[in-house]
């Protein structure tokens, strides 16, 4: 059984992987955290780096969910690599931060490896205004995510917004990040928990 989560930066995915993680007795699976050779090169030139920043993104969570599948454990995963490129390299190229022959030649390497790869038994969206955002951001206080803008994290919700209304890979759970705080409120959780139970199980 795989189970995915996805949303903007600050949404409460890794939050919720952990907690869902602990309540299904499943395998929590994270980012996988490899060094990006072109990380610091890409914040000084983001223009000439974006394509290798994001073919080594995308390369590196194409392993790692194939190695994932290959143990065909039960696991929640936080994020996916559809994001890599729905979402993220998409936006690099709304922004003319990668040139058009690049965002084309990424997005023909991304649809021939998708075949590979299995979507999710279940993709758990969690949408959240800007504000929500913010205040998720602030709160855990990361130096490198202080910077954020807020008309990217804007641009970033409405490319989610057209990615999860034309999903059709397998089952979706739409979340409300702005009435729910599972983190603190334990029947907002078990909320959750009902919804996902019904969706894989049928169960209600």
């Amino acid at each position: 059984m795989h189970i995915a989560i996805v949303g903007n930066i600050g949404a409460g995915k890794t939050t919720l992987t952990k907690l869902l993680a602990q309540h299904f007795n499943f395998e929590p699976q994270f980012e996988a955290v490899d060094d990006n050779p072109y990380l610091e090169d890409f914040y000084s030139d983001m223009k000439r780096w974006s394509f290798n920043l994001q073919i080594f993104f995308l390369n590196s969570r194409f392993r790692h969910i194939v190695k994932l599948q290959e143990k065909d454990t039960n696991m929640i995963q936080d994020r996916t690599i559809y994001e890599d490129a729905y979402i993220f390299a998409e936006n690099l190229y709304d922004m003319e931060l990668m040139s058009e022959r690049d965002f084309e030649n990424y997005s023909n390497i991304f649809q021939s490896i998708i075949h590979y790869i299995k979507p999710p038994d279940l993709l758990i969206y969690l949408k959240a205004s800007v504000p929500t955002l913010v205040n998720n951001i602030q709160a855990r206080g990361r130096d490198y995510e202080s910077g954020i803008r807020l008309d990217y994290l804007s641009k970033l919700n409405e490319k989610y917004d057209k990615w999860i209304g034309n999903y059709s890979e397998g089952k979706i759970l739409v979340l409300d990040k702005d009435k729910l705080d599972f983190t603190n409120n334990p029947e907002d959780l078990g909320n959750i928990i009902q919804k996902i139970e019904a969706e894989l199980f049928g169960l209600f």
